[in-house]
């Protein structure tokens, strides 16, 4: 083998472990050194040395402990290079004995429960725990980061910077929460999971990385490292039944299609199989949470025709989860489609203070209230709706609607 047929090797195995392996290692590393920064520099510059060390040798049997145990001699080094190496002998003979330790992949264990868990504290702020998960457990690089969410790569680089810092200075454990406090924690990463997969689904792929695919492996690791927890299952099953739509969500002119008037045959058959036997066992545990009832939601609206009763009486459950003006305006919506007009529109007007700037309360009240005939009143909010709406697709819908007027 050539030096430059080597090189291409151990960098096409390189990006292999690093793509299927990143998130794993960077959670060993954490768990060992306690210090996000320095994990992540250490595992970077066990990748450059595995270039020139896989290219010249060839790539190990084990590359993922490879990888690791250079990660952490490079650690090493630095504490001994820094003024306060005398106070960490205990420490540094700790990761002496981790650095020479034989480790196969299986033998690695698997800390990125725990380090969700730590990039999703409530301590931090609601984007950067998005922005820190992105980048920890998915691997995305900062500029990736920065582009999902219109940020100047810069800005989304000292955001990372602050929270790692932040981690740092708070003490915040990296640790499993104990089960008084799992119920809310476990909300903080639910919700993190959810904010990275609205985004990926108002964006769509055009910003380079799929960040509703994203979401979606996020929740099933979360769900393969904790199995059995109901809302966990009812998240992953959202995201599912949400994307498996992904296909007919844009029609041939470009507008939105909504779920009742899309094309069945571009819905991801597959992910709603899996799915729906998936709500059904986390609503038999009998511990019902938001997340399970917005994917019961989802599957009866996927009804043909959707289960509007329905609807509107597991939104009458979600009311009482989590009562929200954005929750009672799609109870408001369930209404309207189940034939009550005139109370529909009543409740959607009550919600006009407390939803001004909420896009989706205009379209609502505008479609109200051109059903019930008043046309000037409906063109209004039609305007509003388009002006406000988060894509072109959106705008397109809005603006056919209100043509039809």
């Amino acid at each position: 083998m050539t030096a430059a047929s080597g090189a291409i090797a151990a960098t096409r195995a390189l990006e292999a472990v690093m793509r299927r392996d990143r998130g794993r290692l960077i959670a060993a590393l954490i768990a060992r050194l306690r210090d996000f920064q320095l994990a992540e520099e250490a595992l970077q510059e066990a990748a450059i040395s595995a270039i020139t060390h896989w290219g010249r040798a060839g790539v190990p049997a084990s590359p993922q402990g490879w990888l690791l145990r250079v990660a952490l001699r490079k650690a090493i080094d630095r504490f001994r290079g820094a003024a306060r190496a005398d106070k960490m002998a205990g420490e540094l003979a700790r990761l002496a004995v981790d650095e020479a330790t034989e480790t196969e992949p299986e033998m690695i264990p698997d800390e990125r429960l725990r380090l969700i868990f730590t990039c999703c504290h409530p301590a931090l702020e609601p984007k950067s725990r998005v922005a820190l998960t992105l980048r920890s457990i998915g691997g995305l690089t900062t500029p990736q980061i920065a582009a999902a969410f219109l940020d100047a790569e810069t800005t989304m680089g000292q955001r990372l910077s602050r929270a790692k810092a932040k981690i740092a200075a708070a003490g915040i454990p990296f640790a499993v929460p104990g089960p008084e406090d799992w119920p809310d924690r476990l909300a903080s990463v639910l919700a993190v999971i959810y904010l990275i997969f609205n985004a990926g689904y108002t964006a769509g792929p055009e910003v380079g990385h799929d960040l509703a695919a994203e979401a979606i492996y996020l929740a099933g690791l979360v769900n393969d490292l904790h199995p059995g927890d109901p809302e966990i299952e009812g998240a992953l099953a959202l995201l599912d039944l949400t994307h498996a739509r992904r296909a007919a969500r844009v029609g041939p002119d470009g507008a939105t299609v909504p779920p009742h008037a899309q094309d069945r045959a571009l819905w991801d058959q597959r992910a709603i199989d899996a799915a729906l036997p998936r709500v059904e066992v986390a609503l038999r545990r009998g511990r019902v949470g938001p997340f399970q009832v917005q994917a019961a939601i989802a599957a009866c609206q996927m009804q043909m025709p959707p289960d509007w009763p329905q609807i509107r009486a597991l939104y009458d459950v979600l009311m009482r989860l989590e009562p929200t003006p954005v929750v009672a305006l799609n109870r408001a919506v369930a209404l309207a489609e189940g034939g009550d007009l005139p109370r529909a529109l009543q409740e959607i007007n009550a919600l006009g203070t407390a939803l001004a700037d909420y896009q989706p309360f205009h379209a609502a009240l505008a479609d109200v209230l051109a059903r019930l005939g008043e046309v000037a009143q409906a063109r209004a909010a039609y305007d509003r709706a388009i002006v406000m709406a988060a894509s072109p697709a959106d705008a397109a819908f809005l603006q056919q609607r209100r043509d039809r007027l």
